[in-house]
């Protein structure tokens, strides 16, 4: 058996991947780092029996990824993680929408509009305040509160007009904010030249994407002083709550994480199982909050999410919610259901 991980950009191997790699070697099963620059990628893929391109939200992986696994898996009849159902709508909230909306499933009520007039149409008459989001981008940079129809305007204007950069801050965050986290970020990569360390490949190519031409909303829900993220892997789930940051309606990127099972609304679980089976993911992150009328509903959903989080919760609920304590990585149960192989889980990873 062999398996195939592809590389970061920049010929980067982080510590997510490492564990995959870990995992397979302490089940002495055979492992080849791979990128698809080398001169051998295409004659090495055929042997391959698990592919795994393991990329974020950055658009020189994502235009990397996109462009090499439907090949692998469409037409080399490869094994991959992500597969097409898991990954197709990956870092595209309006992708994610139309799916859900697809197929009847419980995801917060949205707006798309493709075309400037038919937005400010709507926004005459819109329910305020709403939440707009760029398609792309994780943290909730891309995410602001629009508590005026004249900052509603606004958005439009400039969405249709010159765009946003993808992680680019805009809205409530100070122009000092960024000018203070593009210092942070020069200084990082001074000290690791220093330190002949090396620099991730994000602080050297950031995201180029502009967006513009479109914009998507969703319905503010009030009351939501948490997210409830819902992790489900096969036939298992994880589940932890997301505190909200400090006098802010947004979760993610809070870094505030309460793992305590028995604060977990099990209906969360009980509908990200459904959503995964109905759509026939691998693995998927739900972020879970709770509408006017008190019902489950997810406002994002992603193949890839922070692994450390999910490794310290104590235990998992299998398809009939019942409570399995125990600590596990997610690339280690990941690599289980691809391989459908009785792996170990190292002790330290």
């Amino acid at each position: 058996m062999l398996v195939g991980i592809h590389f970061d950009p920049l010929h980067q191997f982080s510590e997510y991947l490492l564990k995959y790699e870990k995992i397979l070697q302490f089940n002495q099963i055979d492992t080849i780092r791979l990128s698809s620059n080398s001169s051998d990628f295409w004659e090495i893929v055929p042997k391959l029996d698990l592919f795994i391109f393991q990329y974020g939200q950055w658009d020189i992986a994502k235009q990397n990824a996109e462009a090499i696994l439907p090949i692998i898996e469409n037409e080399y009849k490869i094994s991959c993680f992500p597969d097409q159902r898991t990954s197709w709508a990956y870092d595209n909230k309006i992708k994610e929408f139309y799916l859900m909306r697809s197929n009847n499933l419980p995801m917060v009520q949205s707006w798309v509009f493709w075309e400037k007039e038919a937005a400010m149409e709507w926004a005459t008459s819109a329910e305020l305040p709403v939440v707009f989001k760029l398609s792309g981008g994780a943290g909730s940079k891309n995410v602001i509160l629009l508590k005026t129809q004249n900052s509603l305007i606004k958005i439009i204007d400039k969405m249709f007009d010159k765009g946003i950069l993808d992680n680019s801050r805009f809205g409530r965050d100070s122009l000092n904010k960024k000018l203070i986290e593009k210092l942070i970020r020069k200084m990082s990569i001074s000290k690791r030249k220093l330190l002949n360390e090396p620099i991730p490949f994000r602080h050297l190519k950031p995201n180029w994407i502009r967006h513009k031409d479109y914009v998507y909303f969703q319905k503010f829900l009030p009351g939501n002083q948490f997210d409830t993220r819902v992790v489900i892997i096969g036939d298992k789930a994880f589940a932890f709550r997301r505190m909200n940051r400090k006098n802010d309606f947004r979760s993610s990127g809070s870094g505030v994480n309460d793992v305590s099972p028995d604060k977990i609304d099990l209906n969360h679980v009980k509908k990200a199982f459904q959503v995964s089976k109905t759509m026939g993911f691998q693995s998927m992150a739900y972020d879970y909050l709770y509408n006017n009328m008190g019902e489950s509903v997810f406002c994002e959903f992603s193949y890839t999410f922070p692994d450390k989080t999910v490794s310290t919760c104590p235990g998992y609920w299998d398809e009939n919610l019942k409570w399995h304590s125990g600590s596990y990585w997610p690339q280690y149960l990941q690599l289980k259901l691809l391989l459908n192989e009785d792996l170990k889980q190292p002790e330290n990873l």
